[in-house]
């Protein structure tokens, strides 16, 4: 499969706002704390067109207490993620809700993942993590390192395009071609976040 990566839209921010409203509808009782991630996150960034989304609660024991009110809100769940990584919890909203039911609402480890069909109609990834914890201050500071570095920004950029030239079997695979320059960039970033 081919990776989109489309020219900053500054209507990803006016995505991002619009979701955070609803999801401090849905968690509300949760206390959430809720930030854009990723690179529509970040101005001028080309990026792929699905918003990312950081959301924060207080408790990792926590964390199973997202998902049905996710699910009753028609956000698919992808608990398949949930043994790499068992202290977050993602969910992938569509740009049209009425979409969901062409989608199962749980993706478990047995389950082959429409990866392609889904990249076609997905909208935003919410990823739950407890607030403050290592996963969530490295997205917040890898956004804001990129905002405050132009050149790093500009050579993630060129990365990005650059490998959305090759076939790959699901965005997991692209990820990983990113992986080496993402984690040398990270580990400055956090750094530099630290001493903010």
């Amino acid at each position: 499969m081919k990776i989109e990566i489309a020219a900053y839209n500054p209507e990803w921010a006016n995505q991002f706002r619009f979701i955070k409203g609803e999801l401090n509808i849905i968690l509300g009782k949760l206390a959430p704390r809720i930030e854009h991630i990723g690179s529509t996150s970040v101005p001028n960034l080309a990026a792929k067109p699905v918003i990312d989304i950081a959301v924060g609660i207080n408790s990792s024991n926590d964390l199973d207490e997202t998902i049905e009110p996710m699910i009753r809100n028609h956000y698919l769940y992808f608990e398949v993620y949930n043994a790499a990584m068992p202290l977050r919890r993602l969910f992938v909203g569509l740009k049209d809700k009425k979409e969901y039911t062409r989608f199962k609402s749980i993706y478990t480890k047995n389950d082959i993942i429409p990866h392609e069909e889904i990249n076609s109609h997905r909208l935003v990834h919410v990823h739950v993590w407890k607030f403050g914890t290592p996963e969530w201050i490295r997205h917040i500071a890898f956004r804001d390192y990129l905002i405050a570095h132009p050149e790093i920004k500009s050579q993630y950029e060129a990365l990005k395009k650059q490998l959305s030239l090759k076939d790959w079997k699901d965005t997991m695979e692209y990820n990983a071609g990113k992986n080496s320059f993402i984690k040398e960039q990270e580990a400055k970033a956090i750094l530099w976040y630290a001493g903010k």
